[in-house]
């Protein structure tokens, strides 16, 4: 009933009763599982200092009663890292994802799609915090599994391409950018409808290289692409078509 009231919204709802689930709850389990709901409540509502604390409650349940590589515990890591990444506390955010990859690197087989994800984690948040370098070598890690894992055309290897890309511009390597960056679109073009938002955004992120490297004519081709998706799949009133 809980995870009812979330999706349609009812938020206070929903925590009055997970708040009477938990008082009636009479073991630990019961009650790690609750405070699980109570933390999806609080993310959703964009409350994320409240949600860390729910969080942490988890946590400190799952230390007690499970065994310390659980990957149930690297998961409550990593969503408390995300929490911290989402309130821009980048190097708290750091430290749980971490402690989630070390589980992680334990537990699972060296190409698991989870442990890509994990360390795409932590190099968002290097990026985030302008280290680069230690952003790509995360990044590159995930692209590796990804390419092992996924088939070529899966929309989750082109965003693996774009994150390098990213990071590339960012270090003003634009050759370098652009190469990610073709890639992810070409994959984009291939597998995600003509007017899906990410392939505006791959268009837009090709427009911009083009531009500081100074191909204006190259930069304008591709930056017109994505207008041209947001006026087929947007209303005319809508404020980034009128800007």
């Amino acid at each position: 009933m809980g995870k009812l009231m979330l999706k349609v919204g009812h938020f206070n709802q929903a925590q009055e009763l997970y708040n009477e689930l938990l008082e009636n709850a009479s073991i630990d389990s019961n009650r790690a599982h609750i405070y699980h709901q109570l933390e999806w409540l609080k993310d959703d509502q964009g409350k994320y200092p409240e949600a860390a604390k729910f969080y942490e409650k988890c946590l400190e349940i799952y230390r007690k009663t499970l065994p310390e590589n659980d990957v149930s515990l690297a998961f409550t890591y990593g969503n408390i890292g995300l929490v911290y990444k989402n309130m821009g506390e980048y190097s708290k955010a750091l430290g749980f994802y971490e402690k989630a990859n070390k589980i992680f690197e334990i537990s699972l087989p060296a190409n698991h799609p989870t442990l890509a994800t994990s360390y795409n984690n932590i190099g968002g948040v290097y990026a985030n915090m302008g280290e680069y370098s230690k952003a790509l070598e995360f990044y590159e890690k995930d692209l590796e599994i990804a390419k092992k894992a996924l088939p070529p055309n899966h929309p989750d290897l082109a965003t693996s391409y774009n994150n390098i890309g990213e990071v590339y511009k960012n270090m003003g390597e634009y050759p370098k950018a652009l190469e990610f960056y073709e890639k992810s679109l070409k994959i984009r073009e291939i597998s995600l409808p003509s007017n899906h938002p990410s392939l505006a955004t791959s268009y837009n992120n090709i427009g911009v290289v083009y531009y500081n490297m100074g191909e204006y004519s190259k930069a304008l081709s591709y930056l017109e692409k994505p207008l041209s998706i947001k006026q087929k799949s947007l209303p005319s009133t809508h404020p980034s078509i009128k800007n």
